[in-house]
């Protein structure tokens, strides 16, 4: 994972170091510069434009995205320190479970810190590199947590259809793998799809509708053809949105299956409960993420898409956690017997 991380970064950086090399030719007291290789224009800087229109709104949600973001930090990096310090927790599930708080940790530091800049005051810019390395890790961290769920959907259905099979099956080098897949595709889909995008010919007024840098909004912002980056983002959304969760959905049918055949009552709400937190998480994310990205251009997405993306960049990651926790003895426990040390620990 580390390797794809640098292999990723490296990418960007030299990316990132064309483009700035192309356009610090160009005339130096304007904004603007050439880029000789998309025959278009690199703005110095783009302005996000949020809730400007409505400044108590803005410092309203300053204060509710910070809360969320404190409990999105808290409470996924304590899943992360109890999966790793607890041995009752050292199993496929919570091995998943880990991988998608690493995930929602480094979306929402992606994004939150620079939103929180912008509903404070009025300063509402962001630089082109940092719209683009914006870009990259967004979009590289939402398709990996994509793959992700389904591949906890497969554990999932696993665990429920092929109980006595489930640890010879989801055994650690496959785990492994997965996860490895899981960074690897979105590493994938942000270098297919991000270097285009910031390469569209934007408009001049550089001022972008949304909260943060991401496709649809950049897309709206370009004043030349867009169909070549609307389809692209098309075919992403349908590797990245739709397989998965068609497959998830497949997965969840044989499971309801399996669940309806358990004869005593009580294990089929254990079969039900194992599963039920996983769905939850599936439904939150993906409902909110398909209806900004299969349609780009569409008028829902222009009117109601800053709030889909407040949605799934702040509340989504903050109530997955939660959704893991509350109902999940096994986090119960861990956490318990970790107190017990500590308090053990004190009193020797």
């Amino acid at each position: 994972m580390l390797l794809l991380l640098l292999v990723w970064g490296s990418y960007i950086e030299n990316h990132l170091a064309v483009l700035a090399h192309c356009g610090k030719y160009g005339d130096k007291s304007s904004s603007w510069a050439l880029d000789r290789q998309a025959n278009g224009t690199i703005p110095d800087g783009f302005i996000l434009l949020s809730f400007s229109d409505n400044p108590r709104l803005e410092m309203a949600l300053f204060v509710a995205v910070s809360v969320f973001y404190t409990v999105t930090l808290v409470g996924n990096t304590t899943i992360i320190l109890l999966s790793h310090l607890d041995p009752h927790l050292h199993t496929p599930v919570y091995f998943f479970l880990t991988h998608l708080s690493i995930l929602d940790l480094c979306f929402t530091t992606s994004c939150i810190p620079q939103m929180l800049v912008n509903f404070w005051g009025s300063d509402k810019t962001i630089s082109y590199m940092g719209c683009a390395v914006q870009l990259y890790i967004f979009l590289g961290l939402g398709a990996s947590e994509c793959v992700l769920l389904l591949v906890m959907a497969f554990d999932r259905y696993v665990a429920v259809c092929r109980p006595l099979h489930y640890a010879v099956i989801m055994h650690l080098p496959l785990c492994h793998k997965l996860t490895f897949l899981v960074w690897a595709s979105g590493i994938f889909g942000t270098l297919v799809q991000s270097p285009t995008t910031m390469k569209l010919p934007f408009c001049h007024h550089h001022r972008v509708d949304d909260f943060v840098c991401e496709v649809p909004a950049l897309i709206h912002l370009a004043c030349g053809d867009t169909h070549v980056n609307e389809l692209q983002i098309s075919v992403i959304g349908a590797i990245f949105l739709m397989g998965p969760l068609l497959l998830i959905i497949v997965s969840y049918g044989h499971i309801a299956q399996a669940v309806l055949a358990i004869q005593p009552q009580e294990g089929r709400s254990k079969a039900f409960c194992t599963c039920s937190s996983h769905l939850a998480v599936v439904f939150l994310f993906y409902c909110s993420v398909t209806a900004v990205y299969i349609r780009p251009q569409s008028r829902f997405s222009q009117k109601g898409g800053k709030f889909l993306t407040l949605f799934y960049t702040v509340v989504t990651p903050t109530l997955n956690p939660l959704i893991y926790t509350l109902r999940n003895k096994d986090i119960k426990g861990a956490f318990k017997r970790l107190l017990w040390k500590d308090r053990m620990a004190n009193e020797e």
